[in-house]
């Protein structure tokens, strides 16, 4: 069907060891090139350890990872897995983390004196699925000071905060992240993309005081929306 790779996620294997786990990665890597996947615990993934990264790292269909755990302990057994392994090259590292979307993106990660560091490249990111124009503009700022190699500017230390702020309220942190998915949708109602917030699971809906919540973050923060831009556009895309 010409699909280039797979977003493995090891979610549904709740029950497997971390050998079996590593076969079944093996085994679809042998089909098609294979992008890792750390899935949070709080929607259904499980812990998995560096060893379990580093072994993940070694399989040789393994092309990139998405880092997702919203635990910083465990993005470092990532990254450091990777950079041990002897395809640090030719894996590539993506922030899944919605919390901390600016700090993955600007930090350099070494971890050992005279190696190369490593640095997480990009986002596959549900944050990144409304606000998309300022999405945009952002990883493309965050990429260049982080290949500039100079200090961090003051203004995107005090961005970081600002962006986890509105990914709590559109992720639901406050209910265990049971309106991760209408929040997403509610912003994109708002602008007039969506004619409403339904699930296939009709019991996914916003939780009590979330639609609150949207609303102070886009009001504190509208350099982080980008309404203007679909409601420049918004006629010829829904034409």
């Amino acid at each position: 069907l010409g699909y280039h790779a797979v977003l493995l996620s090891l979610a549904a294997l709740k029950d497997a060891t971390e050998d079996e786990l590593v076969a079944h990665a093996r085994a679809v890597a042998g089909v098609l090139p294979v992008i890792g996947f750390y899935l949070q615990p709080a929607v259904g993934g499980r812990r998995l350890s560096y060893a379990f990264w580093r072994r993940f790292a070694d399989i040789p269909g393994v092309v990139a990872i998405k880092i997702a755990p919203f635990n910083r302990y465990g993005t470092l057994d990532v990254v450091r897995a990777v950079d041990d392994s002897d395809r640090r090259d030719e894996v590539v590292l993506y922030t899944g983390n919605d919390d901390t979307i600016i700090t993955d993106l600007i930090s350099t990660f070494r971890f050992a004196p005279g190696r190369k560091p490593v640095r997480i490249m990009g986002g596959l990111l549900g944050h990144w699925g409304v606000w998309t124009r300022r999405a945009v503009e952002l990883q493309r700022r965050l990429a260049e000071v982080r290949d500039a190699g100079g200090d961090i500017p003051r203004d995107l230390l005090e961005l970081a905060p600002q962006v986890t702020d509105m990914n709590a309220a559109l992720f639901d942190a406050a209910n265990a992240f049971h309106g991760c998915i209408p929040g997403i949708h509610e912003v994109l109602r708002r602008q007039g993309l969506l004619a409403g917030t339904w699930c296939l699971d009709p019991h996914e809906t916003l939780s009590p005081g979330q639609a609150e919540e949207l609303s102070r973050v886009c009001a504190a923060y509208p350099h982080l929306t980008d309404d203007e831009f679909v409601r420049e556009h918004l006629a010829a895309w829904l034409a």
